[in-house]
């Protein structure tokens, strides 16, 4: 029974642990394309990290990306060899700042995600496709807050 300030308790409760099975299976997702492109999974979280940078047009340093993934400097240097030496990344000179340098990602990585997680990723914009306004602006609110809730531990 929902109460006029929100969802009864197990209702709530069975959409934590819907999110948290979900989450299971995206991570499984993931470490299935790792392991099918001879990958570390540390090296599919640095790709989408640049991807995400890419498309919100920000740089990455190599720094910033680090701490993106909780790295040391020599982890993140051999993080960034490995996947440039892999063709899926470059070092460049930052366009702001031409004495930095800045970590992208190469059209290949992107291609190569797109190949593997493109079917996933268009299932769930076609269930997005379902929902109005209000149901958008709740999902997006409340992952939004899952997720900070969940970088409060960082």
């Amino acid at each position: 029974m929902s109460t006029p300030s929100g969802p009864a308790p197990g209702a709530a409760l069975e959409i934590v642990h819907l999110l948290r099975a979900t989450t299971v299976e995206l991570g499984l997702h993931s470490a299935r394309f790792a392991h099918r492109n001879g990958m570390h999974p540390t090296d599919v979280r640095a790709l989408i990290a640049l991807m995400d940078a890419r498309r919100a047009g920000e740089e990455m340093s190599a720094g910033r990306l680090g701490g993106v993934l909780g790295l040391n400097s020599a982890g993140t240097t051999a993080l960034v060899d490995r996947l440039e030496g892999a063709g899926l990344v470059r070092r460049v000179r930052g366009e702001r700042d031409r004495r930095r340098v800045v970590i992208e990602v190469e059209d290949r990585a992107v291609e190569l995600g797109w190949a593997f997680f493109g079917p996933l990723i268009e299932r769930s914009v076609e269930l997005l496709r379902g929902c109005d306004d209000h149901q958008l602006a709740a999902i997006r609110d409340f992952l939004t807050g899952v997720r900070e809730a969940a970088a409060g531990g960082r």
